[in-house]
């Protein structure tokens, strides 16, 4: 039987990071691939008025101490050991968004995913700065020029729109969330649950 599995992400999402990283030992585990679906977070925080972890744990006693504990558990379970935070975030993610559109729709959007996903949570990349965007293109042997190109597209910019409008609509209030079929789930730790879910669908 089929499974339809999506991962709705954002490179500016440290847990999407995570995620990322988690996902290879569940797709080997259950022999389903992930689709990656490239989403604009601050278009969901704008069309769910929603607010980035950062935010909503400010000012609370004793939550971002745990979210910090949980994170750590998170890691260590997992041994990210090359996870850096990056001493530019918040950063604006939407060039690099709009490359893994059109990469995904071009062939090389596994190594696309995996190249900036590496320079935003482990070589700590000012990933909003064009230069430094074609640097990390040519670093990782990818069509430097033809991508940036790509990304100014009015087509690869709409898909962008609705894959985050389209994410919405299904329940998406932040990144990274996960569909199984329609069920959602929000969370790296809800990888758990998701891999459960698919194995149910199997």
């Amino acid at each position: 039987m089929s499974v339809s599995v999506e991962f709705h992400f954002d490179f500016g999402s440290p847990n999407s990071y995570y995620s990322h990283r988690v996902i290879p030992a569940i797709e080997e585990r259950t022999g389903v691939k992930f689709q990656y679906y490239p989403i604009l977070l601050g278009g969901v925080f704008k069309a769910t008025n929603n607010k980035s972890p950062m935010e909503q744990l400010a000012g609370v006693r004793n939550k971002p101490e745990y979210n910090a504990l949980e994170t750590k558990r998170f890691v260590a379970r997992h041994k990210l050991d090359n996870f850096r935070f990056n001493p530019y975030f918040p950063i604006n993610t939407l060039s690099i968004m709009r490359g893994a559109i059109y990469t995904l729709n071009n062939g090389n959007g596994d190594d696309y995913i995996e190249a900036m996903y590496r320079c935003m949570w482990e070589q700590e990349l000012n990933m909003a700065d064009a230069s430094v965007i074609q640097q990390a293109l040519v670093d990782a042997g990818l069509p430097a020029e033809e991508i940036i190109v790509g990304t100014t597209d009015p087509e690869i910019k709409q898909q962008l729109i609705r894959n985050t409008t389209d994410s919405v609509e299904r329940g998406t209030f932040g990144s990274p969330t996960f569909f199984v079929g329609k069920e959602i789930f929000f969370g790296k730790d809800k990888l758990r649950d998701v891999e459960e879910e698919i194995l149910e669908c199997l």
